[in-house]
């Protein structure tokens, strides 16, 4: 899933580094087993599919722009 955010911070970034923002995307399989260690570690408690394929998500995306930027 992609989101596009056009928000201040990526406007004064500027257009190479709001782009390489953007182009990443992980896999389903990535998010998926990232969601399943966000459950696991979280007590296993069904309902919060949702919360944890998103957290899953935000957390892949930042580690790969915390590793372009290190």
């Amino acid at each position: 899933m992609k989101h596009k955010h056009h928000g201040q911070n990526q406007q004064n970034a500027g257009p190479a580094r709001a782009a390489a923002i953007e182009d990443f995307t992980p896999t389903r399989d990535e998010v998926a087993k990232q969601a399943y260690c966000n459950y696991v570690n979280e007590g296993s408690e069904s309902g919060h599919d949702v919360q944890h394929w998103l957290a899953a998500e935000t957390q892949l995306i930042t580690e790969h722009h915390q590793q372009r930027l290190s």
